[in-house]
């Protein structure tokens, strides 16, 4: 089941054929939040440990859609790549990419590709990374992981958010990270509950990445190495993962420097 940043289908809803949007499930008229103890919680899934403690959160309950869990989405930790010959194979010049370059190393995420996964953590040249797309909102950047000193890894939360005031009204996913389990908004470029509230997102030096296209980075790249994100694959939940501790928090907290945060809309970045 894929919903969170696929195309939204129309469908008709009087006899002159008008279309309207299908109203997507609100997360608060499902069950989706709660509380324990006086503290407020998201659903994050049937393991009653992955829940998220949002009682400190930015975001309004009543703007979430769905809640399926967390670990619906394959947002790939350890990600497999093919060389360009056989990408040339699968992909038409035409095909929309997600293009950094650091050093000598090439990286190539197939819009397609990250409309499935919707979150690539990867390393490129030592220095760790995440490619990110959502369809919704036609967000698509490549983000800096090492974040206060500390490299955080991204996953999806199950999530949409919508605020009328932001990336004109459209929904977009909301991100958590496994270190200290605060969620994220990228249309607002910061966390939105958790140890992480109100810190920046940090998207990449623009000189490093571009949207673009297939087509358009065999030519950046003549005759060069690209390292293209494979087709197929697939991710389990990992069983344990590294949590920072309250010192690790607040020295990310302390050394976070303002940056760009907001991805650029698609076509705003070339």
């Amino acid at each position: 089941m894929f919903y969170q940043c696929e195309s939204v289908k129309k469908e008709d809803t009087t006899d002159a054929g008008a279309k309207k949007e299908k109203k997507r499930p609100l997360a608060i008229e499902n069950g989706k939040f709660f509380a324990v103890n006086g503290e407020k919680y998201m659903y994050g899934g049937e393991d009653s440990t992955w829940h998220f403690k949002v009682t400190n959160s930015l975001l309004k309950e009543e703007q979430f859609h769905y809640g399926i869990g967390r670990e619906k989405f394959h947002a790939l930790i350890t990600p497999e790549f093919i060389n360009r010959e056989e990408a040339d194979k699968i992909f038409p010049d035409s095909e929309r990419f997600l293009s950094f370059k650091i050093g000598e190393n090439i990286r190539a995420y197939s819009i397609e590709l990250l409309t499935h996964h919707e979150v690539v953590n990867d390393v490129v040249d030592g220095k760790p990374v995440m490619a990110a797309y959502c369809v919704l909102a036609d967000l698509g950047a490549i983000y800096d992981r090492n974040m206060g000193g500390e490299v955080f890894t991204f996953a999806l939360s199950g999530y949409t958010y919508y605020d009328p005031e932001v990336w004109d009204g459209l929904d977009g996913f909301v991100f958590w990270d496994r270190e200290t389990e605060s969620t994220w908004w990228p249309l607002i470029g910061k966390g939105a509950s958790g140890p992480m509230r109100d810190m920046p997102l940090q998207v990449y030096d623009k000189q490093y990445w571009t949207q673009t296209t297939w087509g358009e980075i065999k030519k950046m790249y003549p005759g060069q190495e690209i390292k293209v994100l494979k087709p197929g694959q697939e991710m389990d939940p990992p069983e344990d993962w590294n949590k920072f501790d309250e010192a690790t928090i607040q020295k990310v907290r302390n050394n976070l420097v303002e940056a760009p945060s907001v991805a650029p809309k698609w076509g705003n970045k070339k």
